[in-house]
C-alpha cells in the first residue's frame, strides 16, 4: 500500500534535511510521541530522534519499543510547557506534534514552545482533531446531540462528557494558530479524509481495493472541501 499523505510529506522534509546536514542524519523532536508510533521508525529510517513524554508508562512502552526494533531513542520524560528547560532551543530538523495540542491546557503555547524548538530553516509537523469530522462522525453513527454540541461549542469539545480531548481544530482555526506564533504553513492537508471511513471488509472483498483507496486517499487530502472534513488535519510549517 501507498504511503499516506502524512508520511509522504515527513518524508520529504526529512530528505530535505539530511540534505541540508550533508548526509548527516536528521535530528527529529517528537513532543507528546507516547509509546513511539512515530518515533520508532522514523528512529529505523535512520534520524537522531528525541522523544518528550509526560507518561512514565508510555516511556517504559517506548523504550521496549525501541529495543525490539533494534533502535536508539532519547526519552526525556517532562510536560510541553516546559520544553524548553527539557531541550535545547533551536536545536532540531523536524518536531512533531501529534495529537499534542487537543490535548494540552494551552494550544497557543504549546505550538508556540514546538516553534522554538526547531532550527531556522527547520519545520514543526502538527496533526490534530478535526472538529467538523467528529460531527459528521458521530451524526452517521446515531449520535445526533452529541452532533449538535459538538456543532455549538466553539473549541468542538463535548463540554459536560467525558471528552478526552480539550479542543478540536478546522482549518481556518488550525491555520490562524500556526501563523500567530510566527510559522509560515507550507502544507495543510487531511489525513483520513476518505480511508477512515471505508470497513475494512470491503477492502478484503475486493482486489485492488486497498491500493485504489490509499491513491483516493492522497490524491483528497489536499482538495477542499474533502479535506476540510478528514478525520485530522496536518500541518507542515517553516520556522
Amino acid at each position: 500500500m501507498r504511503p499516506d499523505a502524512v508520511h509522504r510529506v515527513l518524508d520529504t522534509e526529512l530528505a530535505a534535511a539530511r540534505e541540508r546536514r550533508g548526509g548527516d542524519a536528521p535530528r527529529v523532536l517528537d513532543v507528546g510521541g507516547g509509546s513511539g508510533v512515530w518515533a520508532v521508525p522514523l528512529a529505523a529510517a535512520g534520524c537522531h530522534v528525541t522523544v518528550v513524554e509526560p507518561s512514565p508508562n508510555a516511556l517504559a512502552t517506548l523504550h521496549s519499543r525501541a529495543r525490539d526494533a533494534g533502535v536508539t531513542i532519547e526519552a526525556v520524560q517532562g510536560d510541553t510547557d516546559a520544553l524548553g528547560d527539557l531541550v535545547p532551543a533551536g536545536a532540531a530538523d523536524l518536531v512533531l506534534g501529534h495529537g499534542l495540542l487537543e490535548i494540552v491546557d494551552d494550544a497557543e503555547a504549546g505550538l508556540r514552545a514546538l516553534a522554538l524548538a526547531v532550527a531556522p530553516g527547520g519545520a514543526v509537523s502538527v496533526l490534530v482533531a478535526n472538529r467538523y469530522a467528529a460531527i459528521l462522525h458521530r451524526a452517521i453513527a446515531g449520535r445526533i446531540v452529541d452532533a449538535r454540541r459538538l456543532l455549538d461549542d466553539d473549541a468542538g469539545q463535548l463540554a459536560g462528557s467525558r471528552d478526552p480531548l480539550v479542543r478540536r481544530f478546522d482549518v481556518a482555526g488550525l491555520e490562524a494558530l500556526v501563523e500567530k506564533v510566527g510559522l509560515t504553513v507550507e502544507v495543510l492537508q487531511g489525513h483520513g479524509v476518505v480511508s477512515d471511513l471505508v470497513p475494512g471488509v470491503v477492502l478484503d472483498a475486493n482486489p485492488g481495493a486497498a491500493e485504489a483507496l490509499a491513491q483516493l486517499e492522497l490524491e483528497a487530502a489536499t482538495r477542499s472541501p474533502l479535506r476540510d472534513v478528514a478525520a485530522r488535519l496536518h500541518v507542515l510549517a517553516r520556522r
